[in-house]
């Protein structure tokens, strides 16, 4: 089994980090979540089957079913009562999520990029994609009446990653354009934005906010991640790779952060797997500095999430498969040498 060989390597020491590996997909990852507990890890791809798993053992519990067409996003509330998709056929779908009911659909004119519940759990927003008959829409909706309150349409760009603040005070998107906004979306204008910043030269590919939801970090196909403050969106860090980042993440116990990517997916035949640089990579999150790599994709990472207890992470990747790590005792003895 070549798993075992697939470790990490933080500082020259190899640990034997041995990957639950999940395949319920038929086709490429394009998001994964945990709910707020941890025991739970949700996944949507290219195909139409949301599905949620055991975390610390793999099982697979089940699937939404419903969807016509590819799943962008996913989302889970709270208190895991409820789980919100989006997807290719036009749709945003609220379901139960112990029972896999369908309990509302919200219909859109271009595909639902985005998705995600505000910290409250009694918000959720999502948008959509600009096609040459519609342009970008974000949709703020109550999930109590389960009805769109408002809505604001973005012109020059289309939102690719999003993610709300603290408090349900204000929502953040990345674009197209490499532009993150953030928007007053409960209290404000339709019109306004809070502020905005344009720090990358290629498109936002993810964006995910920090544990307490004060820092942001965006992954861009510039080969940047970047890190900012969520009040003011002022640049703090930047994490140098060599490949299109598709995703980052913000370890909630350490100073780290972890970066996925690879080469663009309909180049990939043309390399193998490790001149497609298909690894997660692992940087200080202070000192910029590179850490660790674990391999393991045979593609594309699309997706990356830590563990909310910060002992684990998964990937899901262009290969259709989800990778749960679970870190070995040494990576919390490791000490950055300054």
């Amino acid at each position: 089994d070549n798993c075992a060989s697939r470790g990490v390597i933080i500082q020259g020491e190899k640990l034997s980090m041995r990957p639950l590996v999940l395949h319920g997909h038929e086709r490429a990852i394009t998001q994964i979540r945990y709910n707020r507990d941890g025991d739970l890890l949700f996944s949507v791809a290219k195909d139409n089957k949301p599905t949620v798993w055991y975390s610390d053992n793999g099982e697979r519990l089940g699937t939404y079913d419903g969807h016509g067409g590819a799943v962008w996003c996913i989302d889970v509330n709270r208190d895991t009562t409820l789980v919100l998709t989006g997807s290719a056929d036009n749709s945003a779908k609220l379901w139960n999520c112990e029972r896999g009911v369908e309990l509302a659909t919200f219909s859109t004119a271009s595909a639902v990029r985005t998705c995600a519940f505000s910290n409250s759990g009694n918000l959720f927003t999502y948008t959509t994609d600009t096609t040459m008959n519609s342009l970008c829409q974000i949709v703020l909706c109550d999930v109590r009446t389960r009805e769109a309150i408002k809505s604001r349409t973005i012109q020059d760009a289309r939102v690719t990653a999003a993610v709300w603040g603290p408090f349900d005070q204000y929502f953040i998107t990345g674009d197209d354009v490499g532009t993150l906004t953030k928007y007053d979306i409960v209290n404000g204008s339709a019109d306004e934005n809070l502020c905005q910043v344009t720090e990358h030269k290629g498109p936002i590919s993810d964006l995910q906010a920090s544990a307490d939801r004060t820092m942001v970090i965006t992954a861009s196909k510039d080969n940047l991640a970047k890190l900012f403050d969520s009040e003011t969106l002022e640049l703090q860090k930047t994490y140098k790779a060599d490949r299109p980042v598709n995703s980052a993440a913000i370890s909630p116990i350490r100073q780290h952060v972890v970066l996925g990517g690879g080469q663009e997916a309909m180049e990939v035949t043309t390399t193998y797997t490790k001149a497609g640089k298909f690894d997660a990579r692992f940087y200080h999150l202070v000192l910029e500095e590179e850490i660790g790599r674990v391999k393991g994709h045979f593609g594309p990472i699309n997706n990356l999430k830590f563990h909310p207890d910060g002992k684990s992470y998964s990937s899901g990747g262009e290969d259709g498969y989800v990778r749960v790590h679970t870190f070995d005792p040494s990576y919390f003895d490791f000490d950055f040498e300054y």
